[in-house]
């Protein structure tokens, strides 16, 4: 699988690279690394990165302008992203050959070659991995890259997912000499309406009696503080460390939806996620329900897989 998706890569004129919608810094991490390296190892090929950038992680890359004229004759690799209905781009399933790199559950195997890990932290930990293997050089615009969507999924390397190989590659994209004190102030920088909002988040959560802890953030409240959803979201964690929290969700109402974003400390939620739209990993997940109304029956499943379990 590894040697057919080298070999794809390496007869390819052009390859487009997209993720999932909504980026976070695996999926931009993953992305532009994966760029960098190619553009490296093969400066005569088109290669780009497709997709919608998230402004709060526009500090990470520029994304490329992708005509749909250029996808018959392209190698489409989709990082980071578990389910087609999240590619971003519609366009990305119609290359000559697509390819799913990706490190969650493989529940929709939607290309035609792929190579999924759900032992590695991340989806950059992953192609880092894989990089070695084939002996291609990672530069050090790439290692920082990379580096960013390590430290994105594991949350500064505090997350279960994080293994002794995760530590060997962060080192070997250390080694490269990546400036960590300009990430970590760009990655962690928090504009004053979220910082705001953030306060309003710890003085309204609920904790269930099954350890079940959430937060409603509804239009109306996100206008009052001046803050879009992308900033809100980002406020997920900011409860974590709450005493007797087995597992948490944070609502964010949209003109369309309503997103949720679930997390936890032992409870295995993904399957609580696909139930509502949704899916991720065991202990971090997203959802969406259609309003309001459904919150408390996501509540109610999150309660059924906390009430069960036992640290």
């Amino acid at each position: 699988m590894k040697e057919q998706i080298r070999q794809l890569i390496e007869q390819a004129s052009t390859i487009i690279i997209h993720r999932h919608e909504r980026p976070d810094p695996d999926a931009l991490g993953s992305q532009f690394g994966l760029r960098t390296v190619l553009q490296h190892q093969f400066p005569d090929k088109k290669i780009k990165a497709a997709g919608e950038m998230a402004t709060s992680l526009a500090f990470m890359g520029t994304l490329d302008a992708v005509e749909t004229d250029e996808y018959p004759d392209a190698l489409v690799i989709i990082l980071d992203t578990a389910n087609e209905a999240r590619i971003d781009g519609k366009d990305a399933l119609r290359g000559r050959q697509t390819i799913k790199i990706d490190h969650h559950p493989d529940e929709d195997p939607y290309a035609d070659i792929q190579l999924v890990d759900p032992t590695v932290s991340s989806t950059s930990e992953l192609l880092v991995h894989l990089l070695n293997e084939w002996g291609y050089v990672i530069p050090e615009p790439a290692a920082i890259q990379f580096y960013a969507g390590i430290v994105g999924d594991t949350g500064r390397f505090q997350f279960r997912g994080t293994t002794s190989r995760t530590f060997s590659v962060a080192a070997q994209l250390l080694d490269t000499g990546i400036d960590t004190d300009w990430l970590y102030r760009n990655m962690y920088q928090t504009e004053l309406a979220a910082l705001q909002l953030q306060g309003y988040v710890l003085q309204h959560i609920e904790l269930t009696e099954a350890g079940v802890g959430y937060v409603v953030l509804t239009q109306e409240t996100l206008k009052a503080f001046n803050a879009t959803v992308e900033q809100a979201s980002l406020l997920v964690n900011s409860f974590a460390g709450l005493k007797g929290l087995k597992a948490w969700a944070l609502f964010l109402e949209t003109d369309q939806e309503v997103r949720v974003r679930l997390r936890s400390k032992g409870p295995v939620i993904n399957e609580v996620a696909k139930e509502f739209n949704g899916g991720g990993h065991p202990m971090a997940s997203g959802a969406t329900i259609q309003n309001l109304t459904e919150v408390d029956g996501v509540i109610s499943r999150l309660n059924e897989v906390a009430g069960a379990f036992r640290f």
